[in-house]
């Protein structure tokens, strides 16, 4: 793709999350959505080959259904209360069906099928996009209506769970990383209703993990679980750091991970919900349990074991290592800074 056509769409991509996060009004919201969703078809279709035109294809029709329920839910609220205002979405009919259109923009279980079959059509570039800056707009637009908290809960939990089993028998890394995903918005579901700015905090060290792990594969070139076996010869400090990451995305201590796993356990006791925080708690352990696989794979492989991949090439890597590496120091050691972050975003 030319490099002038590749910035057009950038930065429509990122007007059309603007253009989402500054409307009041349904009508700019969606459009919105919509230009944010014209602007990321050219990027996964780039590489002319048929997975990835197929998960094109899967994408524009679920982004366009989606879109289509949420102009929906919004002319009924129209006609049934007058309103057009996104705070002003009250009738519980819409507030379902706007809840259920933006579920499905996200990849919220059981709206989450579409995912990881979309995620393995792509590069890894792309489906770095897909996993972070595409859940921005949905997510702003879900904390401005007045959503019902026992839906979120129930949405939150079934994607924490199927987050956590979808992964268990997976060895592509992108469908990995797409139930991952599933699992880190389930969470994010469950603090949205009490507290927003916890929801908030949650996506942001998200995004930064997700950043990391993404980049480091990127690296590596990896694309499945036999590939990171011989990762170590081409960067063996990179491939130690590495389990770190993953067991920050799984939310153990003292990494960055366990902060917004702990504080939404923690509100969720205070809204005397303990069943719900013990369920997620449990349920997390599954997601753990596939980071531990790859951790496994990518440090305790090593020869003399057997291996079908050939080892690769140890050419120098061209691509951005500052960014990678702030991000992974931020992945590893923000549990620290944590009365800082906590001060700022509440």
């Amino acid at each position: 793709m030319s490099p002038y056509v590749l910035m057009i769409m950038l930065f429509t991509l990122g007007l059309g999350t603007t253009i989402t996060f500054a409307s009041t009004h349904w009508l700019l919201a969606w459009m919105g959505l919509e230009i944010n969703t014209l602007a990321i078809i050219p990027l996964m279709a780039q590489q002319n080959h048929p997975r990835a035109i197929e998960a094109t294809t899967k994408y524009f029709m679920i982004q366009a259904t989606a879109a289509a329920t949420l102009l929906f839910a919004s002319m009924i609220n129209a006609w049934l209360t007058g309103q057009w205002e996104i705070s002003q979405l009250n009738h519980p009919l819409p507030l379902i069906i706007a809840t259920i259109a933006l579920s499905l923009k996200l990849g919220l279980a059981p709206m989450h099928t579409w995912l990881p079959d979309i995620m393995q059509g792509l590069n890894l570039n792309t489906g770095l996009i897909l996993a972070t800056w595409q859940k921005l707009a949905p997510i702003s637009l879900l904390l401005q209506i007045n959503n019902n908290s026992y839906l979120l809960i129930i949405l939150g939990l079934m994607s924490i769970i199927v987050g956590g089993w979808g992964g268990l028998n997976q060895t592509q890394l992108r469908k990995l990383l797409a139930y991952s995903s599933i699992a880190h918005l389930g969470w994010m579901m469950l603090a949205l209703k009490f507290l927003p700015s916890l929801t908030l905090m949650t996506l942001l060290i998200y995004i930064v993990m997700t950043y990391s792990i993404f980049n480091i594969f990127k690296f590596n070139k990896s694309t499945n679980i036999n590939s990171l076996t011989t990762a170590w010869t081409k960067n063996p400090a990179l491939s130690s750091i590495t389990p770190l990451i993953l067991l920050s995305l799984g939310g153990l201590p003292p990494l960055t991970g366990f902060l917004p796993k702990w504080m939404i356990i923690q509100e969720l006791t205070k809204q005397h919900l303990i069943l719900v925080a013990v369920t997620a708690a449990m349920s997390a352990l599954l997601s753990l349990y596939f980071y531990l696989r790859l951790s496994y794979a990518m440090t305790l492989t090593t020869s003399p074991n057997t291996s079908l991949n050939s080892l690769p090439w140890r050419l120098e890597n061209t691509s951005m290592k500052s960014p990678t590496a702030i991000s992974i120091i931020f992945t590893t050691c923000m549990l620290p800074l944590s009365p800082m972050i906590v001060t700022t975003l509440m």
